[in-house]
């Protein structure tokens, strides 16, 4: 037996922010972080609480990557005055805290008798989608640990696109790429279904007709809108049929060398298509058919499998190099004697990540270290 978990209710398109004028409570915890207090967003959410009479505690020490030190801080001062609402303010780094916070403390005060509080997220990047996921990520010391519990659904997502319209391009092109990887890898999964799958290939379409849009136009606050919109879409699609290894690879580079999430997604996504399709081989794996299928969706030739996967090879490269990003680990500044020696703990990590199991081809230790091999000096994936 199968299911598909839809839970928090959406408040999406402009104005949408003035969803917090019906919350309920009169006590809330707003997670965030420095940059919403100086661009003057955190203080547009406590103005709009205070307007309801619902006092707020801030926190707003949540750094990118967030590690477990951030998020006992967090639930030390969520302790000291327990809230009705929880709501986050930023980007993944910022909802992933959060979640974490409530998490932790709730088991740590399951028998205290307290209500779970309403949470609620607010993204400011179009592109985790932690909104929608029942996923946290959080660093201990080198490594990035991926929490999953229905426990950290949001209640509540407010999709504004006016919160997103002026993140710089290369962040914009960063969380696009992740964007395009939650939906490619849900599609692909083992645990897909008719419902991830109807998502996926939407949030696919809408990547390709905006993303660049918003990259070169960042004030285009219809194409915002439709990016903001694809990401939480594509966070529904992965939270129930989880993702594959393009994740696992990426959470390994991200907490051994820093480097961005989407970014390091972005220069592995290629190489693992190609590696899930086998285009080394008789190219007609069940992943080569469904990929092949989103070319067709595309309009990109596909007169058969392997033409299908090699056009959305083709696609996918073309798309990184119009945002500049770039071509390989090398690029990215990863230094090659350190990235040597790490590889093989690298491939540990992978193979171990939670998003592993539900990869759509069965992998190894040596293929994981084949596919870091190909992001660290390899351009574009060459095609069979």
């Amino acid at each position: 037996m199968n299911e598909f978990l839809i839970k928090p209710k959406i408040h999406f398109g402009e104005d949408a922010l003035l969803a917090l004028s019906s919350l309920p409570g009169r006590s809330a915890f707003l997670v965030t972080d420095q940059a919403m207090v100086k661009f003057g967003l955190a203080v547009r959410v406590t103005s709009l609480l205070q307007q309801q009479q619902i006092r707020c505690r801030q926190y707003d020490q949540v750094a990118s990557d967030p590690d477990i030190s951030a998020i006992v801080s967090g639930m030390k001062l969520m302790d000291d005055d327990y809230p009705d609402l929880v709501i986050a303010l930023g980007g993944g780094s910022v909802i992933d805290a959060a979640k974490a916070v409530m998490y932790a403390l709730w088991h740590c005060r399951k028998d205290s008798g307290r209500s779970k509080p309403c949470f609620v997220a607010i993204p400011t990047t179009s592109g985790t989608g932690s909104e929608v996921t029942s996923f946290s990520v959080i660093k201990s010391r080198s490594q990035k640990l991926v929490l999953v519990d229905e426990f950290m659904l949001p209640d509540i997502a407010i999709l504004d696109p006016q919160l997103v319209k002026s993140v710089p391009a290369s962040i914009t092109a960063d969380t696009g790429m992740d964007v395009l990887c939650h939906a490619l890898e849900a599609y692909v999964s083992r645990k897909a279904s008719d419902f991830s799958d109807a998502m996926a290939e939407k949030v696919v379409q809408m990547v390709f007709g905006h993303l660049l849009t918003c990259y070169q136009q960042g004030s285009n606050l219809p194409a915002r809108e439709k990016m903001h919109n694809a990401s939480c879409m594509a966070g529904m699609a992965f939270t129930n049929a989880s993702l594959g290894i393009t994740h696992s690879l990426a959470h390994a580079l991200g907490g051994m060398f820093g480097i961005p999430h989407g970014q390091a997604n972005a220069l592995l996504m290629t190489s693992v298509v190609a590696f899930n399709a086998d285009v080394d081989g008789n190219c007609d794996t069940p992943a080569a058919h469904k990929y092949a299928a989103l070319a067709r969706l595309l309009g990109l030739p596909s007169t058969s499998v392997r033409d299908g996967v090699n056009s959305l090879l083709v696609a996918i490269e073309t798309l990184k190099q119009e945002m500049q990003l770039p071509a390989n680990l090398q690029a990215a500044g990863v230094e090659e004697h350190r990235f040597q020696v790490c590889l093989g703990e690298l491939a540990t990590q992978a193979l171990h990540d939670s998003c592993t199991p539900t990869n759509p081809r069965d992998v190894n230790a040596a293929d994981l270290e084949k596919l870091f091999r190909l992001a660290y000096s390899g351009g574009p994936v060459q095609l069979q």
